[in-house]
C-alpha cells in the first residue's frame, strides 16, 4: 500500500453535498444530519435523489443510473468541497461501475466520507483517483444524530484534522487480541462488502504494506469466519502489517466473534487490536484511509503520519 493523496480540509462556509449512493434515507432523519452540518457552517447540498425510492426495489435510493449521477455531478461540481454520505444500506456495487473516473479525477481532490456500503467506493477513490477519504459516520445515521461524540470526531477531521491525528479506542475498547506495533497506510471498511469486493475492477488488489481496518453488522459468527477465510484464501491478506478491530454490532455474542477473529486472524503473525470504536457501534470514530501510520495494540493507539486531510 502506498500512501495517497490528501484532500483539503473543510473551511467555514464550504458547500459539502449529501448524496445516497446506496439505501434511501427518511426525511427526517435527513433534516436533522443537515441541521447538524449547518451548525458546523458548513452550506450543505442534497443531491436530487437521496430521498428517492427505486420502484421496484425499495432498498435503493433510486435507480443505478440516478444514484451514479448523483455522486459524479456533487463530485465535479467546483463550488463543492466535500461530499458526505447520508447512509449506508446497499447499492454501491450497483452504481460504481457507471462512474466516469477520468472526469471525477479531473475534477480534483475533495473529501469523501461515509461508511458501511461505502465501503466499496472507498476502495474505487484509493484505485481510481488514488485519494484519501474518510471511513466515518454517515450524515444521516441514526448513530451520527444522537451520539456527541461521533460528531464531533468528524467535525474535528474536517476542520482542524492535526487534532485527531492520535485515534485512541475508546474505553474499554482497545485491547490487543495479539500484542504489538506496526507501520502501514490505512485500508480496510466493512468486513463483507471487502469480501464481496474481491475480483471487482475497482478493488484494492490487498492489503499487503497496510493497517487494515475492519468491522460489520448483523454478521453472525460463522459469516464473519466466512468472509475472513475468503479473504485468507484468496491471499488478499498475505502481507498485512497489523489489523485495528472496529465494532461488530448484532454479531452474535462477542466471545462466540472473539474467539472466531483470534483463530482466522491470530496466525498471521502480526499485531491486532480489537473493539476500537470505529463502524457501526455508538459513538463511532471517523478513520482516514489512505495514510501511513503507526498501530500499537497493546496501548489501542493508531498514530497517522500526516493529518488526514492537507
Amino acid at each position: 500500500m502506498r500512501p495517497l493523496l490528501r484532500p483539503p480540509r473543510l473551511a467555514p462556509g464550504a458547500r459539502v453535498a449529501v448524496v445516497a449512493p446506496s439505501g434511501p434515507v427518511p426525511e427526517e432523519r435527513l433534516q436533522a444530519g443537515l441541521d447538524v452540518l449547518r451548525g458546523w457552517d458548513l452550506d450543505p447540498v442534497v443531491a436530487p435523489h437521496v430521498l428517492g425510492r427505486h420502484r421496484e426495489f425499495d432498498y435503493l435510493a433510486g435507480t443505478d443510473a440516478q444514484r451514479a449521477a448523483d455522486l459524479q455531478n456533487a463530485w465535479c461540481d467546483p463550488a463543492v468541497a466535500a461530499v458526505l454520505c447520508a447512509r449506508g444500506g446497499y447499492g454501491a456495487q450497483r452504481m460504481v461501475d457507471l462512474l466516469d473516473w477520468e472526469a471525477m479525477r479531473a475534477a480534483g481532490p475533495k473529501v469523501f466520507a461515509g461508511f458501511s456500503d461505502i465501503t466499496v467506493l472507498h476502495q474505487a477513490f484509493a484505485t481510481r483517483l488514488g485519494l484519501v477519504t474518510l471511513y466515518g459516520p454517515a450524515a444521516a445515521g441514526v448513530d451520527f444524530l444522537k451520539h456527541a461524540r461521533a460528531q464531533e470526531h468528524l467535525r474535528a477531521t474536517l476542520f482542524d484534522p492535526g487534532s485527531v491525528r492520535t485515534v485512541t479506542a475508546v474505553p474499554p475498547g482497545g485491547t490487543a487480541l495479539v500484542p504489538g506495533r506496526a507501520r502501514g497506510v490505512t485500508l480496510g471498511g466493512c468486513l463483507s462488502l471487502l469480501a464481496s469486493d474481491l475480483g471487482t475492477p475497482h478493488a484494492l488488489p490487498g492489503a499487503r504494506g497496510g493497517l487494515l481496518l475492519i468491522e460489520d453488522v448483523g454478521e453472525s459468527p460463522y459469516r464473519v469466519d466466512r468472509y475472513l477465510t475468503q479473504l485468507l484464501r484468496t491471499g488478499w491478506l498475505g502481507g498485512v502489517a497489523g489489523i485495528v478491530l472496529g465494532s461488530w454490532a448484532a454479531c452474535g455474542p462477542y466471545e462466540e466473534l472473539r474467539a472466531v477473529l483470534a483463530d482466522r486472524l491470530g496466525g498471521l503473525g502480526v499485531p491486532v487490536v480489537e473493539e476500537f470504536g470505529f463502524g457501526h457501534g455508538e459513538g463511532a470514530l471517523t478513520m482516514p484511509l489512505g495514510v501511513p501510520a503507526e498501530l500499537d495494540a497493546t496501548t489501542g493507539t493508531l498514530t497517522f503520519d500526516a493529518p488526514a486531510l492537507s
